[in-house]
């Protein structure tokens, strides 16, 4: 029997996991995908105030998104006093240092991660 190659072991040893069909359907899609971004591409390097207004289009988009999650972050904060406010008062102390250790180790992962 000759060598096998290690696209068929994979294949084989796979076979419980992804079927060939799925791997080859899969593998054409992901070239169609190429060719349709390809083509954009194409058309969008062929038509510079297309491209532009493309860009800005999508910066506008970013901007929204990043109000968006600000306007979350709001939310939360407004969500967090009310909850505050909902506490007896000789607990609000100790749940307020409680909540603001924990806004703080978060804020720092994210910081950290930036």
């Amino acid at each position: 029997m000759g060598e096998e190659s290690p696209i068929d072991r994979l294949i084989r040893e796979a076979g419980g996991v992804i079927r060939t069909e799925d791997l080859v359907v899969e593998s054409m899609r992901d070239l169609l995908k190429d060719e349709i971004k390809k083509y954009v591409r194409e058309r969008l390097e062929a038509n510079p105030e297309l491209k532009k207004e493309l860009k800005d289009a999508v910066g506008g988009l970013m901007e929204a998104k990043i109000k968006e999650a600000y306007a979350m972050l709001k939310l939360a904060k407004a969500g967090a006093k009310l909850g505050l406010e909902l506490v007896p008062p000789h607990l609000r102390q100790e749940i307020s240092k409680e909540v603001a250790a924990i806004i703080e180790k978060e804020l720092s992962a994210v910081m950290d991660r930036a």
